[in-house]
């Protein structure tokens, strides 16, 4: 029985309200079984949102639980099937990209899934863990059918074209793993091999260089830990009390992240002795900053079980110009004092509104970001599953929505927003070129908070994300 209709079985034969996700001409390949086997997939989440919509009357029954242990088997066996098709096929044209392509399908098959099934079981399917699994799902498939799948037949380039050998990731992978458990004691477990820069919590961001002595070689490496993990890790061996950074964590933190780089670049590059080139603490802005401008060979994100983790090694190509003022023995003990100064006056200010922007300009979302950037903390991000995912890491107050983007619009990103419980009432307002009647019918029914067109003045557009919390005091 095909998964949309084993599905339909447990539906009641009202009128769903529910989160649809509607197949696109664009997203075919032009190979005729695989795009069958893609709609059938989409088809299938589809039907399992329709399970967990609270109007339907199903959440949290036994009735729907039961058909959503069912539908989520269903949906694995369809999955794990097309995968196999998919490089079957790959093979028969003798694609070139088939081992970087097979690495995507096995990271989802081995780590993704495995982990969210393991999320379901703890959780006994509960309703706020099948929004996680369906969310999840949803993203990576949108995103996996809409880019790697398209560059199959030539519709599109691989966004990965630039990771490192799966050989190398894994070793990598290994060290930071040993490494962490080694320094810090705890047990991290990899959530994403493509992290994009998203905040999260409170972090401390660092950026080392390191170079070979025997070849010159460099390599430049970024590392953001949430300061929480530092105060339960580092600040409990050193009897931290207070709970705050304090300037003797912070170098005792630099030096254990040295340690942490040191042990993981010498991986990296093979067994050379590298040493330590230059080194920075950054701002989250400088450190979003070099997201925005390099290109990454690995750039992975970690739940310890104490807080984030993250560790970006950079295309080796050409270091980039330092962001921030390099740390040397002369001056660390003056930059490690400003730097903590100024996240002490940060904390301090009241706490700001956060706002996320989605727009694939890099112009518009830096103008946006300098425009509010004084009475709003603002964070950009350049399309709609990352936006999922910032949403999920740093909820905002507000977010800023292109409506046309490519791989997920704005329609897509907000319909998947609204899916998902930790991010339904989030409001949103679209920045749209469009003032067609259609497109605003288009998304009524998922209640955005507005729209603002592009065409509007810089004050226009300040004075109606003002009016909006001015509307709307309370923080969400």
């Amino acid at each position: 029985m095909a998964l949309q209709e084993c599905l339909s079985v447990f539906l009641a034969a009202e009128d769903h309200m529910s989160t649809q996700f509607t197949w696109k001409e664009e997203f075919n390949i032009g190979v005729d079984n695989i795009d069958k086997e893609h709609q059938q997939l989409f088809e299938g989440i589809n039907s399992l949102f329709l399970l967990t919509q609270k109007k339907s009357g199903w959440i949290g029954g036994k009735n729907s639980q039961k058909a959503c242990r069912k539908g989520i088997q269903l949906f694995k066996q369809h999955a794990l099937k097309h995968f196999a098709d998919e490089e079957l096929y790959m093979a028969s044209i003798d694609y070139g990209g088939l081992e970087q392509h097979s690495r995507i399908h096995k990271g989802f098959r081995e780590k993704t899934l495995p982990a969210l099934e393991r999320e379901l079981e703890q959780a006994d399917y509960s309703p706020e863990a099948i929004d996680h699994f369906l969310g999840v799902c949803a993203g990576w498939l949108i995103g996996h059918t809409t880019m790697e799948d398209q560059a199959i037949t030539g519709r599109q380039s691989s966004m990965w074209v630039d990771l490192l050998e799966e050989g190398e990731l894994n070793s990598v992978k290994r060290a930071i793993t040993q490494v962490m458990y080694q320094i810090f004691l705890v047990k991290p477990e990899m959530i994403s091999d493509a992290y994009n820069g998203e905040k999260f919590g409170t972090g401390i961001y660092y950026r080392l260089v390191y170079e070979t002595v025997e070849n010159g070689k460099t390599q430049e490496m970024l590392l953001a830990f949430e300061e929480k993990l530092l105060l339960r890790t580092i600040g409990e061996v050193m009897g931290n009390k207070s709970g705050k950074l304090s300037t003797a964590l912070l170098h005792n933190a630099r030096y254990t992240m040295q340690r942490f780089a040191g042990r993981v670049i010498k991986v990296f590059l093979k067994g050379d002795n590298p040493t330590l080139k230059e080194e920075n603490l950054l701002s989250y802005d400088q450190f979003q900053k070099v997201f925005e401008e390099r290109k990454r060979v690995a750039s992975l994100l970690f739940d310890t079980g104490e807080g984030y983790f993250a560790c970006c090694i950079l295309t080796p190509d050409q270091i980039s110009e330092s962001p921030g003022i390099p740390i040397s023995q002369e001056n660390a003990l003056d930059e490690v004092a400003h730097y903590l100064k100024e996240r002490q006056e940060l904390e301090a200010q009241p706490p700001k509104k956060k706002v996320l922007v989605v727009d694939d300009s890099a112009t518009m979302r830096q103008g946006l970001k300098n425009l509010l950037g004084w009475d709003y903390e603002v964070s950009t991000v350049d399309n709609g599953l990352a936006a999922i995912r910032t949403v999920t890491l740093n909820r905002p107050d507000l977010i800023l929505l292109d409506y046309d983007m490519p791989i997920c619009n704005g329609k897509q990103t907000l319909e998947l927003l609204r899916s998902e419980t930790h991010s339904e009432d989030i409001p949103v307002i679209f920045l749209t070129a469009r003032d067609d009647a259609d497109s605003v019918k288009g998304v009524l029914s998922l209640k955005p908070s507005g729209y603002l067109l592009k065409t509007l003045g810089h004050a226009e557009i300040k004075a109606r994300v003002d009016g909006f919390f001015e509307k709307n005091p309370q923080k969400i």
